[in-house]
Formats: C-alpha cells, structure tokens, sequence
C-alpha cells in the first residue's frame, strides 16, 4: 500500500525524475544522523536543463517559478532515494535555499523560490512547511535560471 506521500504525488499527477548523480567531486545527499542534505539541485527534466538564463532579463518570474518548481522535485526524487525509497521516514523539511540567477537590479527573489516552496508544502503538507533563504546570485552553473538545496529531518 502506497504511503500517503506517494498517493499524494499521484493525487497530483506527479512522477518524479531519476535522480541525477553529482557534477563534481561531491555527493547528491548526505544522510547524517536524522537529517538529509540535499545539494544543490538545478531545473534539470527528462530532456537535460531547462529555464537557463537570468530572471530580470530573459526569463519572467513565471519562468523562474517553474524552474524553481522543477528544483523541488529533483530534491523529492533525491530525499526518496535517501529514504531508500520509504517517504514515510520523512519527519519535516527543515529549510530549502534557493538562489536566483538575476540581473542586478531584479528584486523579486522570494516570488521565484515559492515556486519550490510550494510543491514541497502541496507534496508534503504540514511537514512540508520549511525555514528558507531566497536570494540572487551574478551566475549560477551551466546558466541555470535557479538552483535549491534543501535539509530534511528523518526516521
């Protein structure tokens, strides 16, 4: 029988992505004690990177939304792999850190990150509800338009 996490992505027509595997000399996740750390993930779908680009310049707050959006859940596809596949371990999402890649003068940081806020709170309720950090950045890797680490409390 499917947990209520996974009957709540399917609730919501969600599949999530296979985990990707680390771009450098580092590890997807890192269980320790309770908590999961997630690294840094990117708008990365089935086709490669999605929404590259600077938000105040390229792409709308919309666009950095759903990028946003695709972060979060490349980090419920890497907290399910951490929780060897049981999201009943999850106890809380802890905090998420979400950077924007934005012109100087873009001020509307918060809007683009609630894009992940958002489906990790649809995906997990009341446990989904995070401390969190949104801020700009000049670059980001590969000109993503936003890339989220996040911090789990686990089983």
């Amino acid at each position: 029988m499917a947990g209520r996490i996974e009957t709540r992505l399917k609730e919501l027509e969600i599949t999530l992505p296979e985990p990707r595997g680390a771009a450098g000399n580092y590890v997807p996740y890192v269980v320790t004690g309770s908590l999961v750390f997630i690294a840094g993930q990117v708008p990365a779908g089935p086709a490669g990177l999605e929404f590259q680009g600077k938000l105040g310049a390229e792409l709308s707050v919309e666009q950095g939304q759903q990028a946003a959006r695709l972060c979060a859940l490349n980090i419920l596809a890497q907290l399910r792999l951490a929780c060897e596949g049981d999201f009943e371990r999850v106890q809380r999402c802890v905090k998420l850190n979400g950077f924007v890649n934005a012109t100087p003068d873009f001020e509307q940081h918060p809007a683009v990150i609630n894009g992940a806020s958002d489906l990790i709170v649809s995906v997990l309720g009341d446990t989904g509800k995070h401390a969190r950090l949104a801020v700009g950045a000049p670059s980001l890797p590969f000109n993503v338009a936003v890339e989220v680490d996040a911090v789990f409390e686990i089983a």
